[in-house]
């Protein structure tokens, strides 16, 4: 555990040293985070925690995180709780009214979804309801807020590149100011379009209430947290690494990505919370290298030989589902220009990198509850 533990306290001060004034203008607040147990909650809560530890008591942070446990306290979380008091655990599914002595948060970040497309295909109705009435539910908290003049400082929605579906060829790489190109009944369109909807909920919140909510729209981020049952496509191959089996390609490999490592995310959806601009939407990401399936099949397989003496090799196989690749989106590539002018983000860790540690992670946690 040691080298995996060793990865997450670089990523978090690399982190932290990114979001030295954003994590200065959050002193002193309560910051709720909804599905903290999850993917992106795994450094979102972790990092706060992180910066407690490196300022005195009259400038930390006090995290709250509501997810419905599902599937249990994840060990991290639990750990976290016991050993320290500025967070608190509370089981309470989104998509329910919010409890009724709930705390007065100055900051929200809505992070409660169904992200993986194997798992919200097979729970369409929950992923929908998670994007769109859990975020009414959590609005209609800061319009209430407002109200009684307990103003909410910044609200952070997650909403995905996904609400591009699968862009024309001009429009790759892919700015914030593209429409889009998604069906509303596929079997993706659960996820794209409950998204979709919800960015124009924020949109409509923040202009006619003249609230802080902010939208970031995630590119393919990877990396420690990222759950080895998570069904996508890096943590596939992991589970193939460590059962000593060939990589597996369910297709001709040959559809692209970039992909973000997620320090470099994490660092990017703070800056969101406490830079963006009312009502906008941020492309967080990197724009390069844009890369094959096959081709990060390659490097993980090289990579682990070098790591874990695998013998393995890339294989291909047809999946038994017949959707499987139906609306996949043949390239993904964002352009962050707005992102970098707007809120100083600036991606980082290289993908070679980002997989080794990765991969040190997943060698440490090979077993994981269905994600």
């Amino acid at each position: 555990m040691r080298n995996s533990l060793n990865v997450i306290n670089k990523d978090l001060e690399l982190i932290c040293c990114n979001l030295n004034k954003e994590f200065e203008y959050l002193s002193r607040r309560k910051v709720l985070i909804t599905g903290g147990a999850g993917f992106l909650g795994y450094y979102l809560v972790q990092v706060l925690l992180h910066w407690n530890t490196k300022v005195d008591k009259t400038r930390q942070i006090n995290v709250t995180v509501y997810d419905n446990f599902i599937r249990g306290v994840p060990h991290w979380l639990t750990t976290i709780e016991k050993n320290n008091e500025n967070i608190k655990l509370i089981r309470h599914d989104i998509t329910h009214p919010l409890p009724g002595d709930i705390d007065d948060f100055h900051f929200i970040i809505h992070a409660a979804s169904i992200a993986s497309p194997t798992y919200y295909r097979m729970y369409p109705i929950e992923t929908m309801d998670a994007n769109v009435n859990g975020l009414r539910i959590l609005l209609d908290y800061c319009l209430r807020q407002k109200e009684k003049n307990k103003n909410i400082e910044g609200f952070l929605f997650f909403s995905s590149s996904e609400i591009y579906g699968d862009p024309t060829p001009e429009n790759i790489p892919t700015p914030e100011t593209y429409f889009g190109h998604v069906s509303c009944t596929g079997p993706r369109a659960c996820y794209d379009e409950s998204k979709r909807y919800a960015e124009t909920l924020c949109v409509n919140f923040a202009m006619k209430y003249n609230l802080p909510i902010k939208i970031a729209r995630p590119f393919n981020n990877y990396g420690p947290g990222l759950k080895i049952t998570d069904r996508r496509v890096l943590p596939d191959f992991a589970r193939d690494v460590f059962n000593g089996r060939d990589i597996v390609l369910l297709s001709d490999g040959s559809a692209t990505r970039t992909f973000c490592y997620i320090a470099d995310a994490i660092t990017g959806y703070y800056k969101v919370l406490i830079k963006g601009k009312n009502g906008e939407a941020y492309n967080i990401g990197t724009e390069e290298p844009e890369i094959s399936i096959l081709e990060i099949a390659e490097k993980v397989v090289s990579l682990s030989k070098s790591l874990f003496n695998y013998k393995g090799k890339v294989v291909y196989n047809v999946s038994a589902d017949k959707d499987y690749l139906t609306h996949n989106p043949n390239r993904r590539c964002p352009v962050i220009t707005k992102a970098r002018n707007d809120l100083g983000y600036a991606p980082a860790v290289s993908l070679d990198e980002g997989l080794k540690r990765t991969f040190i992670w997943y060698n440490d946690n090979r077993k994981a509850e269905d994600a």
